[in-house]
């Protein structure tokens, strides 16, 4: 009872702010952890949204695994930075005929990409958490988002889920049927697999639209068209964008 309270309370703090006001809020963030001069400031980002998405309910699992393929890219990157970027040469380490040297400006370089994407990452992350899919959709249709591209994301979002569950079905079935025993055989399944799915996606696509036409469907998306922002979200919002940007001034 205690968990499910702590769920409520939760949910109840992040739906009274409005799905606009955080994506907002989000893009300003990302614009001041791409434009910072100093590392300082975006693992200050990454410091303080990491741990409010573990309290919004993100699992620890799934935030680790949300971070490996950026922390792997960031660590990639300081490597080449380090060894191979641009500056003077400095050895660090000698052993005889085997030396290893490095660039203290590539390795300066290389940390401040590094908490650049660190930053950046970890603002999507608590983005993702805080916020559905829907919402975000609704909010940059009332951003003046281009309209081809929210409704290429609609469908695209809810092409997934429909593909996932053929795919399910399809390979469940040639798995059967010994469809993956060796390698030829489980890529002429897989093959096989893909050519039906691609068959489907054109199918279901023309279904679709054909249904939302017959429904009125004209590409817009009115969640959120007829309502304005508060004056508490908007004081809020000016509050928020005061304390971020003067952190960021005092950290570059």
């Amino acid at each position: 009872m205690r968990h499910l309270r702590q769920q409520q309370n939760e949910r109840a703090a992040v739906a009274a702010v409005d799905p606009r006001t955080r994506l907002l809020a989000a893009g300003l963030l990302l614009t001041l952890v791409i434009s910072s001069r100093s590392s300082a400031f975006p693992w200050q980002v990454a410091g303080i949204c990491l741990p409010v998405a573990l309290i919004a309910g993100m699992q620890p699992r799934l935030l680790a695994l949300r971070l490996l393929h950026p922390l792997f890219i960031a660590v990639v990157i300081l490597t080449l930075k380090t060894f191979l970027g641009e500056g003077e040469a400095t050895v660090l380490f000698n052993a005889g005929a085997f030396s290893l040297a490095g660039r203290p400006e590539g390795l300066h370089e290389g940390l401040l990409i590094s908490s650049r994407i660190m930053g950046a990452v970890s603002v999507a992350v608590l983005l993702s958490q805080v916020m559905t899919f829907t919402e975000t959709m609704a909010a940059l249709a009332w951003l003046r988002v281009p309209r081809g591209l929210v409704e290429v994301s609609l469908f695209a979002w809810r092409a997934l889920f429909m593909l996932y569950d053929d795919a399910g079905i399809v390979y469940t079935a040639q798995k059967n049927r010994l469809g993956y025993c060796g390698m030829r055989r489980g890529l002429r399944s897989f093959g096989a697999m893909a050519g039906m799915l691609t068959i489907r996606a054109f199918d279901s696509s023309q279904a679709m639209t054909v249904a939302m036409t017959q429904r009125g469907y004209d590409g817009r998306l009115p969640l959120l068209r007829g309502s304005r922002l508060g004056g508490v979200q908007l004081a809020g919002l000016s509050v928020f964008a005061i304390l971020a940007t003067a952190a960021w001034k005092l950290q570059n």
